[in-house]
């Protein structure tokens, strides 16, 4: 991370602020979830900030990475950092307050991308990108509501309105309004009053916001006044479940006292039941299409926001028919990285006072997959899965919150990637300072994870399991074949875009023109050195003769050799291979 404090806002200084930002709410993460009562009570709002800011800091580092390893690009420009910074938040969103925080990242970048060549922009431009980011951040949810994240972001931006100097004044006065508006939203959501807390989201802003204002002045946000706002906090609960975006269809005002919402409660009593599910997908659609679909969406649920643009959009809502907000996806445009969730009524609409304690497993799987196919085919072995799309790696954090999510006192972990070493080492190690006894074993690929989930025996000693699947999976050759988006060198030649690529443990081994060719040669090299099994995983692009032809290969050439095959979907690769 680059030293603090920065003179003006150029994409140092925007890198600096993502990595400040995800160190505050790395800090406050577990303080902002204990506080999460709206609209549904799910103690999730910090977790979800700070996955939503690692995935944009992810992708300004891999902007500045970029223009390292390629020196005749010179320096990121604030356009690139943005506009990295933006796509990264938005791609990476969770629950209703990472969404919208999304979208105020958005605002600020559409503002300050908006002459890609400058260098930087100083205190009049940030006061620009603030206000045109609560403005947009309002308007991308469907029934905004006072006393959340929304009204924090309105008055940041009314307060820097209103400041004189450079960056670090408007930013400095950006985090003091956000303090300030932060304190008043229990007098103006009952059940934040009822709870006794402040806004989560709101809460999370107010962090986004102090780590902005110690990227201009190097002073920690400890130091800005506002520290009512955050005694608020101190002491309280955990309640349960929420974020932010609107009551309940039918609800009476959310400022009634008496009126308890479908968004939680506190100490006051029961709640109203809410819808049973949230849905979120990442959709690619003309904004003709995504003003329908939040008509569509808004008549089926609740806690609707819709942020993005530019053909990709970050769809979130609380619906009853879960299947419904998919199918609405799908006469938009085309919905992918779909994640539903149930809330249940032992879940959602009970106090953690209420609610008994849910029992820890002794040992679980959590697995990297990368197609929706493997995920099932996974999650049916008893595994808890992590969705990789091509080109959209998960972060630790995302990692981390799959161990959590498996609910169990040991964990054998299965990137099933080698570019994700690191990142699976990271979560790990987080994971264990939570008490979690996590094993990470090297998969280097899906078909490599598969065989050690064959072998996984729950019932024996957590290091002989641990061993056993290491074994399975390092005695498991693995390659892909995929179709080469641009020339470039390799270990075998030269290649050309559309040229079709076979890969064997990482490397090009192959050079073709047809997938079932090249996918056989890739074979009979594997199987030149032996094998009981072979695997293969087809993804969406396959030819559909090719696992019969590839199975006929096997059985014609290879006697004593078996041979199973798997739908993997939208998994990058045309198709896997393992051979055991």
């Amino acid at each position: 991370m680059a030293q603090v404090p920065q003179t003006f806002f150029d994409a140092l200084a925007v890198r600096t602020w993502c990595g400040l930002a995800l160190t505050a709410l790395g800090r406050a993460r577990e303080e902002i979830d204990a506080i999460n009562v709206y609209p549904v009570a799910d103690g999730d709002t910090g977790t979800n900030l700070y996955l939503t800011v690692e995935s944009a800091a992810g992708a300004v580092e891999a902007v500045f990475a970029g223009h390292a390893a390629d020196r005749a690009l010179g320096e990121p420009t604030l356009a690139d950092a943005v506009r990295a910074m933006a796509h990264g938040a938005l791609i990476g969103a969770r629950g209703n307050s990472g969404t919208i925080l999304a979208q105020l990242l958005r605002g600020m970048a559409q503002v300050l991308a908006a002459d890609g060549e400058t260098a930087h922009t100083d205190g009049q431009g940030l006061k620009s990108a603030l206000r045109h980011a609560a403005d947009s951040a309002r308007r991308a949810v469907a029934h905004p509501v006072e006393g959340t994240v929304l009204t924090v972001a309105s008055a940041a931006a009314d307060a820097a309105t209103g400041a004189e100097g450079d960056c670090a004044a408007v930013a400095r006065a950006a985090h003091e309004g956000a303090c300030t508006a932060l304190a008043a939203t229990p007098g103006q959501l009952a059940v934040l009053e009822r709870a006794g807390v402040v806004d989560a989201g709101g809460r999370g802003l107010v962090a986004v916001l102090g780590a902005l204002a110690e990227t201009f002045t190097g002073e920690s946000p400890g130091a800005v006044s506002g520290s009512g706002a955050h005694a608020r906090v101190e002491g309280v609960e955990r309640q349960g479940r929420g974020d932010v975006a609107s009551p309940a269809r039918g609800s009476a005002d959310p400022a009634d006292p008496d009126d308890v919402g479908a968004c939680g409660d506190g100490p006051a009593g029961p709640v109203e039941s809410g819808p049973a599910f949230e849905v979120v997908y990442l959709l690619e659609a003309e904004d003709e299409a995504v003003e329908w679909l939040r008509a569509r969406l808004d008549a089926l649920g609740d806690s609707l926001v819709v942020v993005g643009g530019d053909g990709l959009w970050n769809v979130h809502v609380h619906v009853d028919d879960a299947g419904a907000a998919v199918e609405a996806g799908v006469e938009a445009g085309r919905p992918y990285r779909i994640r539903i969730t149930h809330f249940g009524l032992g879940d959602v609409h009970t106090t953690s006072a209420e609610r008994p304690p849910r029992e820890r497993v002794q040992r679980a799987v959590v697995a990297v997959v990368p197609g929706e196919g493997l995920a099932g085919l996974y999650t049916e072995a008893g595994a808890t899965t992590v969705l990789a799309r091509p080109g959209e790696p998960p972060a630790s954090g995302e990692l981390v919150e799959a161990v959590r999510r498996a609910h169990a006192r040991e964990v054998v972990l299965l990137p099933n990637d080698a570019d994700l070493r690191h990142t699976a080492a990271a979560a790990a190690e987080q994971a264990r300072t939570e008490g979690i006894r996590v094993a990470l074993i090297p998969t280097r690929s899906a078909v490599q994870g598969i065989a050690a989930l064959a072998v996984h025996e729950p019932e024996r000693r957590f290091d002989e399991d641990v061993v056993t699947m290491t074994s399975a999976a390092g005695a498991t050759r693995y390659a892909e074949v995929v179709v080469a988006e641009r020339q470039s060198w390799t270990m075998a030649g030269i290649c050309q875009a559309g040229d079709v690529l076979g890969l064997i443990e990482g490397d090009v081994a192959v050079i073709g023109a047809d997938v079932r060719a090249t996918a056989e040669t890739v074979l009979d090299r594997m199987l030149s050195a032996g094998g009981e099994l072979v695997t293969l995983v087809l993804g969406d692009e396959a030819p559909d003769a090719v696992a019969d032809h590839l199975e006929a290969r096997v059985r014609e050439s290879y006697l004593a050799v078996d041979t199973v095959v798997y739908r993997g979907g939208r998994q990058g690769a045309v198709l896997l291979i393992g051979v055991e």
